[in-house]
C-alpha cells in the first residue's frame, strides 16, 4: 500500500501531519519514539540471552536472584523515564 504513493500524496500526508502536530511537538514525537525503539530492543535481546542461558542450567538460589534489581537508564537529560526492574537471572550493574 505504501509502495502505491505517489510523491505528491507523500508530500501531502507529511504536510498534514505538521499542521496536526506542530513544529514543536514533532523532534519530541521522533526522539520519544526512538527511546523506546531502543529500549524495546535492549530487552528483546536481554530476554533472548537469559532464555539461551535457562536452557541448559537449573537457578541456584532463587530469593537472592529476585531480590536484585535493575534500573533501565535513560537518556542523560531524561531521569523521569527511568524506572527500577525486577528480572529474576540478572546481576545489578554497577
Amino acid at each position: 500500500m505504501i509502495g502505491n504513493l505517489k510523491p505528491l500524496e507523500i508530500v501531502l500526508i507529511i504536510a498534514v501531519i505538521f499542521l496536526l502536530f506542530g513544529a514543536k511537538k514533532l523532534p519530541d514525537m521522533a526522539r520519544s519514539l526512538g527511546k523506546s525503539a531502543r529500549i524495546l530492543k535492549s530487552e528483546a535481546k536481554a530476554m533472548k540471552k537469559d532464555d539461551e542461558g535457562q536452557a541448559g542450567t537449573a537457578p541456584a538460589d532463587t530469593n537472592a536472584q529476585q531480590s536484585a534489581q535493575r534500573t533501565i537508564q535513560a537518556s542523560p537529560g531524561d531521569v523521569t523515564s527511568s524506572r527500577p526492574v525486577t528480572e529474576p537471572n540478572r546481576t545489578p550493574q554497577s
